[in-house]
């Protein structure tokens, strides 16, 4: 009977081996005893002891990263206003008086102007920063639900902003009026009727919602699907087909929006939009159609950040929150 080859003769024992201890070894041959040594140490590698550690310390740091840093911060939403006004200061006071807005931040420039601010306006934040060469003002068309529309309507007359329509019921459940404030904003101040006892936001919608009014709204949705993900949650068409009022859905909000028409022009505005990766997102608006402002970069207050324009002129701060910073 031929001897088996070596090859054949390192499989048999190594098969033993894995047969438990009590099996016999077979004999190879003595150019083999040292491969047979290193696999008899490495057969009980790691050890059962050592492979549980392992898995509960892994799955412990992957638990304390996830708690450590959610990639949108506390307070924020995946979509934010970003105003940017001459004279931010009064702009602020102007919505504390309107609307009850609480600031939450301020950081001043050497010449007191503000650099970045932030507010919170029932249960949405609102950023926004005094208007300078790189960045001049941009009124921004804002849909905001309140308790009370008449009170709150009253309230931004006294404190500055112009009618633009006095409050009146809706076909669709609101209560709603709308304002022009001080420095170009406008504000679509509303109540749900149908949102159901103790409620008057509608279902979805926020304190505070970006309201855009493009150019073109079919074609800013298609873009915004190929950018952002984003979902179309509502569109009601007139008969000829114009799109007069749509809900788009993207992340855990709502941005929206009806085509240019009369007094309601387009108003280029600034969205921070908090995402998962903001490289990523990125590099998908790009080859979406928007244009490059500034690339991917980690910022000092915790943000890996990134700038872009739609089609529509749009701002896009998109964001990341990689870690908490403390101010």
């Amino acid at each position: 009977m031929a001897k088996p080859s070596l090859i054949d003769q390192l499989d048999q024992a190594i098969q033993a081996m894995l047969a438990g201890a009590t099996a016999p070894r077979p004999a190879v041959d003595p150019r083999l005893e040292s491969l047979v040594g290193v696999a008899a140490e490495l057969r009980d590698l790691p050890r059962e002891s050592f492979r549980a550690r392992l898995k509960s310390d892994l799955e412990r740091k992957a638990s304390m990263a996830a708690a450590a840093v959610n990639p949108i911060p506390q307070g924020f939403h995946s979509l934010t206003p970003y105003l940017i006004v001459e004279g931010a200061d009064r702009f602020l006071e102007f919505m504390k008086q309107a609307f009850g807005a609480e600031q939450r931040l301020r950081v001043p420039k050497p010449d007191g102007k503000i650099m970045h601010a932030e507010v919170r306006i029932g249960d949405s934040p609102v950023e926004l920063a005094d208007a300078n060469e790189q960045y001049p003002p941009r009124p921004t068309a804002i849909h905001l639900y309140v308790s009370d529309a008449d009170a709150v309507y009253q309230r931004a007359i006294q404190a500055g902003a112009t009618s633009t329509h006095e409050p009146v019921d809706q076909p669709y459940g609101d209560r709603e009026a709308g304002v022009k404030d001080p420095f170009g904003n406008y504000w679509y101040i509303a109540t749900h009727k149908l949102a159901g006892e103790g409620k008057f936001i509608p279902e979805g919608l926020r304190t505070v919602n970006i309201y855009l009014h493009p150019t073109g709204t079919g074609e800013m949705i298609e873009f915004l699907k190929r950018a952002f993900n984003a979902e179309e949650a509502a569109r009601h068409e007139s008969p000829e087909g114009t799109i007069a009022h749509a809900k788009i859905q993207i992340g855990d909000s709502i941005l929206e929006m009806g085509e240019a028409h009369g007094p309601y022009e387009p108003m280029p505005t600034g969205i921070h939009l908090y995402v998962a990766d903001a490289d990523a997102v990125y590099a998908q608006a790009i080859q979406a159609g928007a244009t490059s402002i500034s690339e991917p970069a980690d910022q000092p207050y915790g943000d890996r950040f990134a700038h872009v324009k739609d089609p529509s002129g749009n701002s896009w701060f998109i964001a990341t929150h990689i870690k908490d910073v403390q101010f």
